[in-house]
């Protein structure tokens, strides 16, 4: 009998040095949930591929995913988690890359495929598209501003376009529309883009640059750019108070930046792999962090704490906190074993009631 460890135990994270006492849940009078009581509830689906985005719509109602096939994945985790209970929109001709939902109406969203070229607009209550916009690039990412009139959508060539919603006349539909490349951007390379709160400025970053940027919006003007990671970022996430700016990259590390002066306040180390996906709890309170590991850290925002190491089936892709419960979603692939079965795609949700 072997005394080794387990391939699939999940390490441990290092807790960093005790926070100073003001910025601790007790004299904040906070109350953490009891994160070690929950547990996930994982929904596997047979595919070659990853699932590679998961988000919640802005009422929590909805879940969706997509990444494995040309269709988006809606649950709805009020009445059930199956994957037959999942209602599917497809109208793509080839796989999808990325969906994102209305951040002002709950049954609206939009999905996008590098392969065919299109970014198709949906109602969650009907089946068929309310739209299509077939373009001459190769849309991946997929970002709406706070008010819903914009959308900023990152190519497979890391180029940013932008749709604007609205008439091209006074006797013509509203409709989505492609916006001319903004000049000042065209030789900038991005790999992931984020509106801040207000929608008058985002933040762009690439996988090879170790700098984030932040670019006025609607002049397309540069604010400020700021040293974050070593080898590039890759994830970006703002927190619904506005105070912060998360990045994570290739080095493992968290930085939180003060949204007034974006200088890094605070580092969480608790992750030994590279970072792929950030989101802050409802309150602004807790992270979680999606790395290249088989597990999601939920680290304390204010203090970079560790407090619970989620398990995952494989490394997550995405990761997406409920806009209102202790809820959640990640997604990604199972690891694969030799001789073992065929990796899956999956998407699970972490919390209370699951």
């Amino acid at each position: 009998m072997s005394n080794g460890k387990d391939d699939d135990e999940i390490p441990t994270p290092q807790r960093p040095p005790s926070p100073p006492l003001h910025t601790t849940f007790t004299v904040r009078g906070i109350h953490a949930p009891t994160f070690s009581a929950f547990r996930p509830r994982d929904i596997k689906i047979s595919s070659p591929h990853s699932m590679t985005h998961v988000a919640w719509s802005c009422d929590g109602k909805r879940l969706g995913a997509t990444g494995i096939d040309k269709s988006i994945r809606v649950w709805q985790p009020e009445h059930s988690l199956e994957l037959r209970s999942a209602t599917s929109y497809n109208t793509h001709t080839d796989d999808l890359d990325y969906f994102a939902w209305n951040p002002t109406h709950a049954d609206l969203f939009c999905s996008s495929s590098q392969r065919d070229r299109r970014i198709v607009f949906w109602d969650a209550r009907q089946s068929k598209p309310t739209h299509t916009i077939n373009l001459k690039y190769t849309p991946v990412q997929l970002v709406y501003s706070p008010d819903a009139s914009t959308i900023l959508s990152v190519s497979s060539l890391y180029k940013l376009f932008i749709l604007t919603y609205g008439k091209d006349g006074e006797d013509s539909p509203e409709q989505w529309r492609v916006r001319p490349s903004p000049e000042p951007l065209v030789s900038l390379p991005i790999t992931t883009v984020l509106f801040n709160h207000t929608g008058d400025a985002f933040i762009t970053a690439h996988t090879a640059d170790a700098n984030l940027r932040a670019i006025r919006y609607p002049s397309i003007t540069s604010a400020t750019s700021f040293a974050a990671h070593v080898g590039g970022c890759i994830a970006t996430a703002f927190d619904p108070r506005g105070q912060y700016l998360a990045s994570g990259g290739h080095d493992s590390i968290v930085n939180l930046f003060d949204t007034s002066d974006w200088i890094c306040t605070r580092t969480i180390t608790a992750c030994d792999n590279s970072i792929h996906a950030l989101s802050f709890s409802h309150d602004g309170e807790f992270i979680a962090i999606a790395n290249s590991g088989a597990y999601i850290d939920i680290c304390a925002t204010e203090t970079g704490m560790p407090m619970h190491r989620i398990p995952a089936p494989g490394p997550a892709q995405a990761v997406s906190w409920h806009p209102s419960q202790p809820l959640v979603a990640y997604c990604g692939q199972t690891k694969s074993k030799e001789g073992g079965p065929a990796p899956l795609a999956y998407v699970s949700v972490f919390g209370p009631g699951i």
